[in-house]
C-alpha cells in the first residue's frame, strides 16, 4: 500500500537556518559569476554605467541555479539541512513551477532592495530594513495554515521534511 508523502513544513528555524547558509553558498556563485561577466565585458568599477547588465545576469544566473535545484528536489543547503521543495501534492517541480516559485521568492528581498534605491536611507538602515522585513516575511508562515512561506503558497509549492 502506497503511504501518502509527509508534507508537513519542517519548524521555522530549521527552514531559517537553510535559508542563511543558501546565502552563504549563493555568494559563492555571486563571486564566480561576477568575476565572468566583468572580465567578459571589460568592467573595471562597480559603478560601471553598465552595472544594470551586471544585475541581469546574475539575476539570470540566480534563476538558473535556482530552478535548476529546486526542479531536482534540493539545493545543497537545502539537502545539508534535509528540506526539500515539492508542488503542493508532495510530486517533484516542473521548470515552470521551479521558475515561478523564483519569480515569487524576490518577495524575500524586494523591499530592502527598493530602500537601498533611496537616498533617504543608509547601509544601517537599510540593514535593519533588510532584517525587519525578512523576519516579518518568515513570521508570516505563522499564519498559513500549512506553515507555508508566501511565496510557495503563491507558486504551488511547498519545503518539506526530507530524510536521508
Amino acid at each position: 500500500m502506497n503511504e501518502a508523502p509527509d508534507l508537513t513544513a519542517p519548524p521555522l528555524a530549521r527552514r531559517m537556518a537553510c535559508w542563511v547558509y543558501e546565502g552563504i553558498l549563493l555568494f559563492g556563485v555571486v563571486f564566480a559569476a561576477g568575476l565572468v561577466f566583468s572580465v567578459a565585458a571589460q568592467m573595471r568599477s562597480g559603478i560601471d554605467e553598465r552595472r544594470w547588465l551586471l544585475d541581469a545576469f546574475l539575476f539570470v544566473v540566480f534563476g538558473i541555479y535556482c530552478t535548476g535545484f529546486w526542479s531536482r528536489g534540493q539545493t545543497l543547503a537545502m539537502r545539508t539541512w534535509n528540506i526539500k521543495v515539492v508542488d503542493r501534492h508532495g510530486r517533484r517541480l516542473t521548470q515552470g513551477r521551479a521558475l515561478m516559485r523564483y519569480i515569487f521568492s524576490w518577495l524575500w528581498v524586494l523591499p530592502p532592495l527598493a530602500a537601498l534605491q533611496s537616498k533617504h536611507f543608509g547601509l544601517a538602515e537599510v540593514g535593519i530594513v533588510f532584517v525587519g522585513w525578512v523576519a516579518f516575511w518568515a513570521l508570516l508562515s505563522r499564519f498559513h495554515p500549512e506553515r507555508q512561506f508566501l511565496h510557495d503558497a503563491m507558486a504551488g509549492t511547498r519545503l518539506v521534511h526530507a530524510p536521508r
